[in-house]
């Protein structure tokens, strides 16, 4: 673990003397195993519009990190972070966000916590929802009838634990009024922004881009950039294992005897496998979820289609359009212009 021990505000982060209230005030909840680059890019984007040239006080907006019991925090890269305090009044905010991380397994959250949520709720507070800190929300019964916003990562696990509650991992935000979720990551920057340009306007959500050296606010319906197998009533882990490996390497396939060699079967015994459940070989298997994964970018991407083509693991865009056609029936160019 890396003790860093640091402190998100201080003295030199104070209003200047006499300055109007701040138009944007959150609350951070830090949760065990929080993502540091969710927390960070939010954080950080709040802080580059609070002021003007960077100089971090809190003029425009404010925040406040805070944890259960006011103590430290480990990330899940270890970085260690001290809050500012313990759970205060949640009238001071406009919105509290809870960042989670790695502990989205724990299904006890604190119980401390949970009553918090829920008596933020009831006064009007609305909540965020950072990466997994959706699944403390939906935990403390806050999420009803809303549709929330999961990273494609951790879809399986949501559904398994709330599996009347809608969740989705077609866009980087989901604004439900009283409860906005995001997927987390470099989502958590583009939320920031959101709400920046809601409470303080465009200009400053634009300062704050500029400094982090962005091109553009992606907004809240944008596709998060993800492609994964649908495997639902499939409970051999075998097999999951083995399409989570091709997933993550999808512009670099793998021979089907080191897919084998991953889940730890013979690669006679992975085939057999797949044939049982997914009724095709694993490089049948493969070879689909990578053109379904060029169709994908063609959706979602201006990208040109040779470069498609190599993140999808062909060799170039003619086995990429040759494939594509014996798949779907059209070409990749006719594909993308008829969408």
């Amino acid at each position: 673990m890396i003790g860093t021990g640091f402190r998100v505000t201080g003295d030199a982060d104070a209003a200047p003397a006499g300055a109007a209230r701040p138009r944007l005030r959150i609350g951070f909840i830090v949760l065990d195993q929080f993502t540091l680059a969710a927390f960070s890019g939010l954080i950080d984007a709040l802080r580059l519009a609070a002021d003007h040239g960077g100089r971090s006080r809190q003029v425009h907006v404010a925040w406040t990190v805070m944890s259960v019991g006011g103590g430290p925090r480990n990330s899940s890269c270890g970085v260690s972070l001290q809050p500012n305090a313990d759970l205060i009044d949640p009238g001071e905010f406009d919105y509290l966000a809870v960042c989670g991380g790695n502990d989205y397994l724990n299904d006890h959250p604190s119980a401390t916590l949970l009553d918090y949520l829920r008596a933020a709720a009831r006064r009007g507070v609305r909540l965020l929802g950072i990466c997994t800190g959706t699944f403390v929300i939906a935990k403390a019964g806050l999420v009803g009838v809303r549709r929330v916003c999961i990273h494609w990562n951790v879809l399986d696990a949501f559904n398994e634990r709330f599996p009347r509650l809608n969740a989705a991992v077609d866009r980087l935000f989901i604004d439900e009024g009283d409860l906005i979720t995001c997927a987390g990551s470099t989502a958590a920057i583009d939320l920031g922004l959101y709400l920046i340009a809601r409470h303080c306007g465009r200009d400053k959500a634009q300062q704050a881009m500029r400094h982090m050296m962005l091109q553009d606010i992606r907004p809240g319906g944008v596709p998060q950039p993800h492609f994964y197998a649908q495997l639902d009533g499939i409970s051999d882990m075998r097999i999951r294992q083995a399409a989570q490996f091709i997933e993550q390497r999808l512009d670099n396939p793998p021979p089907v005897a080191a897919i084998a060699r991953y889940v730890g079967v013979s690669a006679r015994q992975l085939e057999r496998l797949f044939h049982l459940w997914l009724g095709v070989g694993p490089a049948a298997f493969q070879r689909r979820l990578r053109l379904e994964y060029g169709r994908w970018l063609l959706l979602n991407s201006k990208r040109k289609i040779t470069d498609i083509a190599i993140d999808a693991g062909f060799a170039d865009s003619a086995h990429f359009a040759r494939d594509f056609k014996h798949a779907f029936g059209t070409s990749p160019r006719r594909f993308r212009q008829a969408a």
